[in-house]
């Protein structure tokens, strides 16, 4: 059995306190994506950086959830 596949294709129910994490990052990647939304031409450019930021959020909870 590998613990790094099961750990991360298993669900991982919150622990105390991380739903509140969980949503102080989607808050502030939020206040980003406003800000490219303002300040960026609309552009290729543009959605790569909002879907990489929508990556980095997931990540960020993924990090948070499996440890």
């Amino acid at each position: 059995m590998n613990q790094q596949i099961e750990n991360n294709f298993s669900y991982h129910a919150p622990k105390d306190g991380q739903p509140a994490v969980y949503q102080e990052i989607r808050e502030k990647a939020k206040e980003l994506a406003y800000l490219i939304e303002q300040s960026c031409p609309n552009s290729r450019e543009k959605s790569l950086a909002f879907t990489n930021l929508e990556q980095a959020v997931f990540w960020a909870n993924a990090a948070i959830a499996r440890s």
